[in-house]
């Protein structure tokens, strides 16, 4: 059974939070379609409100704290993501953006992501397809077809034939086959990492 890395982002401020609980239904469901194609499945959960003061800090020093270097190589490392975020003023929210303007630029490149959202009202869903989609796309991530919104109504009635399991159902779906046709992702490259042969530097030749 092949293994691959899922990496959860949830951008909820609260606790508990409906941002988490729409991020853990959504990992659950691509870890059940990629246990269906036979690959086993590590999910990293990440709250960003653990992290809030370190973003901060890395935004002003240009040097991330270790546990979000931590964070940000997992992020690199991953082979697919799920990022949520509360919708506010129509929008993300500033902390969803602000970490992802400290995650290193080539990071998501190639990177499936499937994104998602909550808010106070469905009318809050667009911000996803023009907030949330063009962010991942500027940082050309793989956006999956299927956004994920959840609304207060949409918590009210769930069940396992609710609108919202369908969506998470689809979305996953999506993930699921994104990640198994792609090789591993390799993780960050090592910046110190020798790309000469030793002998040749022994000698002052660059092959490149």
């Amino acid at each position: 059974m092949t293994r691959r890395t899922l990496v959860v982002v949830s951008a909820g401020l609260g606790q508990p939070s409906s941002t988490r609980l729409l991020a853990d239904q959504l990992a659950a469901a691509a870890r059940d379609e990629l246990a269906g194609r036979g690959v086993d499945v590590d999910l990293r959960a990440m709250e960003l409100r653990d992290h809030a003061h370190d973003v901060v800090n890395h935004l002003l020093t240009g040097f991330p704290p270790a546990a979000l270097r931590q964070t940000l190589d997992a992020i690199a490392a991953a082979d697919g993501l799920i990022a949520v975020t509360p919708v506010f003023n129509a929008s993300y929210s500033g902390l969803f953006k602000s970490f992802f303007d400290v995650v290193d630029r080539d990071a998501l490149a190639g990177k499936p992501v499937l994104i998602a959202a909550t808010g106070g009202t469905a009318r809050h869903s667009l911000a996803l397809e023009h907030a949330v989609r063009p962010m991942f796309t500027y940082l050309r991530a793989v956006v999956l077809p299927t956004a994920v919104f959840a609304a207060p109504e949409d918590w009210a009635g769930d069940d396992g034939d609710s609108a919202l399991r369908a969506r998470i159902r689809r979305a996953a779906g999506e993930l699921a086959e994104q990640v198994d046709r792609r090789p591993p992702a390799t993780g960050p490259a090592d910046p110190f990492a020798l790309t000469t042969d030793f002998a040749d530097l022994l000698a002052g030749r660059d092959p490149s």
